[in-house]
Parts: structure tokens; sequence; C-alpha cells
């Protein structure tokens, strides 16, 4: 009888870990599902001397700025959320959709401004699944309901849908969501080396948070409700491999330790090899006992075009090799924490 219940309770617990990974959509607009020409706001493209409105590029992913390359299109801006066009407008055509966290979870940050990101006003959850922290993202919103440091519930107000941020009228209104990993709580010291220009927004700059492809999650959890963050994670697309030195200091692995392919080693490997997805979210990492000086790409997925337009310029070459390029570097080093 006592081991039954035990096993009760311990299937409940795993039951409440599950169910709190999911995710519901931030705005009333649910046409996701079933007809996703009505959920993604459409962007402005000019493609071969024809002006188009493509809602397809308001999808995650690489899904802007075509160009020929031979006889295909490959699209080299890579887009990392969700576009949610608004349901509902006023007389003047502003957007009165309320936007809601899509997780139980604690803001973060609040932007204090509109005008100090291409986001424009934009929140920050944080969600804590499996003792790891995951954010997710709302952006471009008309205006705040809520402060940093405030508990909210799935469903929870967070703003109003909007246009703020560079880039966008009031035709093409949208929320922008996006569901992140952290990279690194040493940020400003990485970005103050490589940028000349404030960091207005800390830790939650847009650049130390790298997206989950929330797009395939949606459609998954609608099929497979159980599937967590960080099984979608592991089971993403794999792009390239990277080998870092052993003393680079992998906050990843200590906020992410499900990332860690292999026994973990008693002390420092002679490098760590780092796998990434096409657009830079570290997927696994695996301790090596081959010594590198620096940062270099061990392996990259040959996909029959240059590197450097599947890999978010990450990454130059074509074929079966490759090397990192001055931007490749400066993100893997935020990634590892070698710097």
């Amino acid at each position: 009888m006592m081991r039954l219940a035990l096993t009760t309770s311990l299937l409940c617990l795993l039951t409440g870990v599950l169910s709190a990974q999911q995710l519901q959509l931030p705005t009333a607009n649910h046409a996701l599902f079933d007809a996703p020409a009505d959920f993604f706001q459409f962007v402005d493209r000019n493609f071969d001397g024809a002006k188009t409105t493509p809602w397809e590029g308001g999808q995650f992913g690489f899904v802007r700025d075509p160009r020929r390359i031979g006889s295909r299109i490959a699209y080299a801006r890579f887009h990392e959320g969700l576009d949610i066009k608004p349901l509902q407008r006023d007389a003047k055509g502003n957007p009165q959709d309320e936007v809601g966290a899509i997780a139980d979870g604690v803001v973060v940050y609040a932007a204090a401004s509109s005008g100090l990101s291409n986001y424009g006003r934009y929140i920050v959850v944080r969600h804590d699944w499996g003792g790891s922290p995951y954010f997710s993202l709302y952006a471009h919103l008309a205006s705040s309901l809520v402060s940093a440091g405030q508990q909210v519930k799935a469903g929870t107000p967070l703003g109003i849908l909007g246009y703020t941020g560079s880039g966008i009228d009031q035709r093409r209104a949208h929320v922008h969501v996006e569901l992140n990993l952290l990279l690194s709580s040493r940020f400003e010291a990485w970005h103050t080396t490589n940028f000349n220009t404030p960091n207005h927004h800390g830790v939650y700059n847009g650049l130390n948070l790298i997206g989950l492809d929330l797009q395939a999650l949606y459609l998954a959890q609608k099929k497979n409700p159980g599937l967590t963050a960080a099984k979608a994670v592991q089971t993403t697309e794999t792009a390239y491999r990277v080998a870092v030195p052993g003393e680079a200091e992998m906050e990843i692995l200590k906020n992410y330790p499900w990332l860690l392919d292999g026994p973990r080693p008693a002390g420092k490997p002679a490098s760590w090899e780092v796998t990434f997805s096409p657009w830079g979210l570290p997927l696994a990492v695996k301790a090596s006992t081959s010594a590198v000086a620096a940062p270099v790409v061990t392996w990259v997925k040959d996909t029959g075009i240059p590197h450097y337009t599947h890999t978010r310029g990450c990454v130059t070459g074509s074929g079966s090799t490759g090397k990192l390029t001055p931007e490749g570097l400066r993100f893997v080093k935020l990634v590892c924490g070698w710097f």
C-alpha cells in the first residue's frame, strides 16, 4: 500500500511538471493550428521586382530576405519568434488585443521605453521547468500592464498588442513572441568588449537570449502534451559543431545540465564540443580529449548552399568544411563563456 501511495504521488508530481510546461498561445488568435495565414502577420517583400505581403514571413525560422543562389532560393534572414496578428482594432485601426503569458512564471524585465530596442516595448517572463530557466519574450507592445518581480499565471495579461519598435507600422501591428534560453549572466562584460553602444536591457538584451523553435513546439505539444522544452531542444535539427578550449566557463551547463552529452569530466576537459542548430541554439555539449587553442568548427552540415546563409552568418565556407566568421566567433564566446 505504501509503495502504491509513493508511486501515485510520484506520478502526480511528474504530471504536474509536464503540465506546467503546456504552453498557451499569448492572444485570442488561435489560428496557428488550422489556418496559419490568419495567425501570422505578413511582411513586406520586394523580390525579383515583385512586391508581395506573404504571411509566411511571420513564422519562426529562415523566412525573410530571399535571394537566388544558383537555381535555388535561400532565405538569408532568420526570424526568431512568431509574429501574431491582431483580431481586434478600434475605429482608428489600433489593435486592442491583450497579450498574456504563455505559462506560469515571474516577470523579470519590462522595457522602460519603447525607443531603446528593435523590440519596441517588450516584456520578459522567466519560467522554471525541470530545474532550468526559460524566458518568454513579448515584443512591440503598445502598453505594459506588469512590472519586474510580478508573479504571473498562464494567460495573465502582460500588455496590449501594438507596433512599437523599428520597421513596423499600424497595418503590420503584431506581438512578436519568443521562448528562449539565457546565454550568460556576464553578458554586460561581453557586450562592453564587443560594442561601443550602451546596453539598455541588462542580461535580457535580445543578444543574450537564444530562441527555441516555438512554432514547432506549439504544434508538437498539440499532438504530444507531455513534450517538454528540453526534449524539444534535444531533437532540433543539427547544423554545426564547434570545439572550444576546456577552460571555457560553460555556464549553459549549469543552467541547462540536460545539454551534457556523456559523462561529466572530473575537471576541465581538453575541450568542449558544442552542437548548434542552424540559428545558433546550443543542442548538446560534450567533453573532448582533443585540445584547441581557440574555438574551431569541427563539423558542418552540407546543405548545398554556402554555410553563411543557413547558420545566421556564423559559419563561412561550403561543402563539408567551414570556419567561424568574426560574428560567429563572437557569438560562440558568449555561448561558452570564453571571454
